[in-house]
């Protein structure tokens, strides 16, 4: 009986909390409705009087609005894919190969997680404005195709593996590349879609890089498109809303997609270190 008492406090502490979280999100929504005769009402109304797309429509004809959406849609995904990709190999190389140096240098890899990404965006900076990226999907995606934090959480899920899988794979004539393919990557995909869920949104999130090296209008990110149109728009608030929601969208159907691959692939290597 209180085991069952707990589960409905908890149950009712979740509701309140998700909504206190989701309720600026279906605010936003309603005000990204209403005209701005609502918008400026008083009292102030917390639902549209009807379905009014203007704001939207609004949106799309003052800032190329669908080419941000691309634009960020396109460089998270091959950031993504490229992430999964170095991470898989590394994590691979440092769980089951042997060599000189092999923890110096996966502790050296760690120790990246510490440098603050300011402190190295001049850096970058120089670097890809020397190769002429600027302005490119090369400069907003090649500085991100490596990630520390991606080899740990890999190799982390690696270490669970049972060594003797591999040996047996050996026995059997198998190469390390077709272990790695056939056998290592299909029992991986918790841990994939969780890195790759996270690395999206991380991606989708950023403001400062594509700042920095990005000033066509066509090369612009939704992070920047949104400040562009809150610039233009600033006296109207329901087409800022508008712009918004159709920004965050793409993020939030992610992740609930992949909300529970990204918990389980977090908690996947937790059983051995």
């Amino acid at each position: 009986m209180e085991n069952k008492a707990r589960k409905y406090v908890l149950l009712i502490l979740n509701i309140i909390i998700g909504i206190i979280i989701i309720a600026p999100i279906l605010y936003g929504f309603n005000i990204s409705l209403m005209s701005s005769d609502e918008i400026f009402s008083y009292p102030p109304k917390l639902l549209p009087s009807g379905i009014n797309l203007d704001n939207y429509r609004q949106v799309i004809e003052t800032v190329p609005i669908l080419g941000f959406i691309f634009n960020s849609v396109f460089v998270s995904l091959m950031v993504t894919i490229g992430q999964i990709i170095t991470s898989c190999l590394a994590a691979y190389a440092f769980s089951y190969f042997d060599f000189k140096g092999k923890n110096l240098l996966f502790i050296l890899s760690l120790s990246t997680l510490m440098i603050p990404s300011e402190s190295t965006i001049i850096a970058n900076y120089l670097t890809i404005a020397k190769l002429g990226w600027t302005d490119s999907y090369s400069g907003l995606i090649v500085p991100f195709l490596v990630s520390a934090m991606g080899i740990f959480l890999i190799r982390q899920f690696y270490l669970t593996v049972p060594k003797e899988l591999k040996e047996a794979s050996t026995i059997d004539g198998c190469s390390n590349l077709r272990f790695f393919i056939r056998v290592l990557l299909p029992m991986s995909k918790p841990v994939i879609a969780s890195l790759g869920v996270y690395t999206f949104l991380n991606t989708w999130n950023q403001y400062m890089w594509p700042l920095l090296v990005t000033n066509a209008p066509e090369m612009r990110t939704v992070q920047i498109g949104i400040s562009m149109l809150q610039f233009a728009e600033s006296q109207n608030i329901g087409v800022v809303f508008a712009g918004v929601i159709m920004i965050i969208l793409p993020s939030i159907v992610i992740f609930i997609i992949g909300q529970k691959q990204l918990v389980e692939g977090i908690t996947s290597g937790a059983v051995k270190g």
